[in-house]
């Protein structure tokens, strides 16, 4: 097994842990009765799935060994909103980090394939970042207060929490048409 397959089967096991992780936190905040938080884990478990199977579908198209990882049991409560999105935010830049391995694996080894498919990973966690550090920003922002815990949660419920983080200067060159 050559180092960029062995880079991309460790790296699975980043993506199915994080699916795993935020799945767990779906659940966490679902039991707090924060309905949009847990939505939008839950997506984000899906991604986390969805990202795995895109390293497969690489590797099986390339004739290249896949080796599935166990999935520990992630951790179960939080002491609160802000300390889970924390830890989403930590997740997502180890994530981050382990593409950044595999791209340079790839570079070193001249896989322009490789490094077309890991460009959309890049992209997509540098959206993923940019999620993480607004929803703790904003978290940071609301402290205490219930109501503005309330009020954020139900701007996830409805989609329009991340609507400036999705579109970024695009979405803002809009806003001011």
């Amino acid at each position: 097994m050559n180092d960029l397959t062995k880079a991309i089967n460790l790296h699975l096991a980043c993506e199915f842990q994080a699916s795993h992780t935020y799945l767990a936190m779906s659940i966490w905040l679902r039991e707090k009765d924060l309905a949009g938080f847990s939505s939008y884990m839950q997506i984000k478990s899906q991604e986390e799935r969805g990202h795995a199977d895109r390293l497969i579908a690489y590797l099986v198209d390339c004739d290249e060994q896949v080796e599935l990882p166990a999935v520990e049991a992630p951790q179960r409560n939080w002491g609160s909103t802000q300390d889970l999105f924390d830890q989403v935010y930590e997740l997502e830049k180890d994530v981050t980090a382990s593409i950044n391995r595999i791209y340079s694996i790839a570079e070193q080894a001249g896989e322009r394939s490789a490094t077309a498919m890991l460009d959309w990973f890049i992209a997509e966690q540098l959206q993923e970042e940019a999620e993480a550090r607004f929803v703790r920003k904003r978290l940071r922002l609301a402290g205490d207060n219930t109501a503005a815990l309330l009020l954020l949660d139900q701007q996830f419920l409805d989609g329009t929490a991340l609507t400036t983080v999705k579109g970024g200067l695009t979405g803002l060159k809009q806003s001011e048409n």
